[in-house]
């Protein structure tokens, strides 16, 4: 019949566990022209809820975007279908908390507990509390910091343009082994970590181990525990042809000869080009992955300090995240996408499993949802942090810049993100801002 070719016929399901939000499933028909909040609508009545709830739909694992009719058109599907539709509450769009000023471009962050931890342009590491206070600051790169990471809450680690990682005390207040301070001026500085001979662009940690990544092609592996990695001595390479930034380096480092210097436990040789980032597996410390402007994605056997696995793409790749529960890997590229990738698939089959499109510019950081397998954010530098759901290609929202006092297009790339439960999304990049932005139930499922 003619009225029954404007509707479709949907059975609602849903995964929550609040029994409250459960409904018969019995199969009713629907205007095909409905989209999401038409579909809410109907599933607030069946509810019976007295202050709506805001849902996401999703059709065969695929959040709906568009209306029934757009969605039965694109998979050659007619009215007659029954379409098994989960509703699940909406995620809100992450509003804009706050800004913390900076003295430079934000290049790096990282959040342990109720403390925010930057690296900047001007070559100093600061940690910050959530009323945007600076607590601390941390001196000692000659060059931008490109990367922080927290490995205790009393031990953290960064990276710059200099070459060299540091592996910083963040208290005092309960040192148990003095000598760790014996130098006064630089008491903050447990080892200079050398062994990169270019920018160190990236950093993470699992345990006691820690993985960098350098623009001279390669990944470093230390130890967070300085004891464990071979003394280095500051003009044991004086050989080599140095640049004058080098020299000048080399005479810091004999004039600052009581701060502990330690060569890495292996540097990992195999990218062809600068690679952008390392980190560990999140269930396996003996796994990593790597992404680098060769375009390739290396899987790494860390015990053995082999590549185990290659795949190519078109483009350089510039960040990577882990997606555990998905087992998916997220990478940002130069071509403006992120690409999903799963690991496991042996080397014939095709890499990209989906792309995720919707950014400007190049993608150069990405962070996982603490709390929803599904998501995460990506910072580029188009100057937009978009937040992502897996299940649909397109970015559920766009978190723009808030300083008004920036020209548009100029001095608004972000360079950093993080995710952090209780606090959200963070971000950091060339307008000199820590910006935060959440949403009330951005982290539900």
């Amino acid at each position: 019949m003619a009225e029954d070719k404007s509707q479709a016929k949907i059975k609602f399901f849903t995964r929550e566990s609040d029994e409250s939000l459960h409904v018969l499933d019995t199969p009713l028909f629907a205007p095909v022209s409905l989209k999401r909040y038409g579909l809410s609508e109907i599933v607030n009545h069946l509810l019976g809820l007295e202050k709506p709830i805001p849902f996401d739909f999703l059709v065969d694992g695929e959040l709906l975007r568009t209306s029934l009719q757009e969605y039965l058109t694109k998979k050659g599907l007619s009215t007659e279908t029954i379409l098994n539709v989960e509703y699940t509450r909406a995620v809100l769009p992450p509003s804009y908390l706050n800004s913390f000023d900076n003295d430079d471009w934000v290049s790096a962050l990282d959040v342990g507990g109720n403390k925010i931890v930057s690296g900047s342009y001007d070559g100093i590491v600061r940690t910050w509390n959530l009323s945007g206070k600076v607590e601390k600051q941390y001196s000692g790169h000659s060059g931008a910091v490109r990367a922080v990471k927290y490995v205790s809450n009393t031990r953290m680690v960064s990276g710059g343009n200099d070459r060299t990682l540091r592996l910083w005390k963040t208290k005092n207040d309960d040192v148990k082994n003095l000598d760790e301070f014996e130098d006064v001026e630089n008491a903050h500085t447990l080892a200079i970590l050398e062994g990169h001979k270019a920018p160190v662009v990236s950093i993470d940690v699992r345990g006691e181990k820690i993985l960098s990544a350098s623009y001279d092609n390669t990944i470093g592996i230390w130890s967070t525990n300085y004891k464990e990695m071979t003394a280095v001595d500051p003009v044991s390479d004086l050989g080599e042809k140095l640049s004058t930034a080098s020299k000048k380096r080399r005479k810091l480092a004999l004039k600052d000869g009581s701060i502990r210097r330690r060569a890495p436990l292996s540097l990992l040789e195999s990218h062809k080009a600068p690679v952008e980032q390392a980190i560990f597996d999140s269930n396996d410390s003996t796994v990593g992955y790597s992404v680098s402007q060769d375009h390739m994605i290396k899987t790494w056997d860390l015990v053995t300090s082999r590549c185990v696995d290659t795949k190519t793409t078109s483009y350089s790749l510039l960040s990577i995240v882990e997606m555990p529960a998905r087992r998916l890997l997220a990478c940002g590229s130069s071509a403006r996408h992120i690409i999903l990738h799963d690991p496991r698939m042996d080397s014939s089959s095709k890499i990209i499993q989906k792309q995720l499109i919707g950014h400007n510019n190049f993608v150069v950081s990405l962070d996982t949802c603490p709390e929803n397998e599904y998501m995460l954010c990506s910072g580029s530098h188009d100057g937009t942090v978009r937040v992502w759901d897996v299940r649909s290609d397109a970015p559920l929202y766009t978190i723009t810049r808030e300083d008004k006092s920036v020209q548009k297009g100029i001095n608004d790339k972000v360079f950093a993100v993080k995710w952090a439960k209780d606090v959200g999304i963070i971000s950091g990049g060339q307008d000199k801002k820590l910006q935060f932005n959440k949403g009330d139930n951005l982290f539900k499922k």
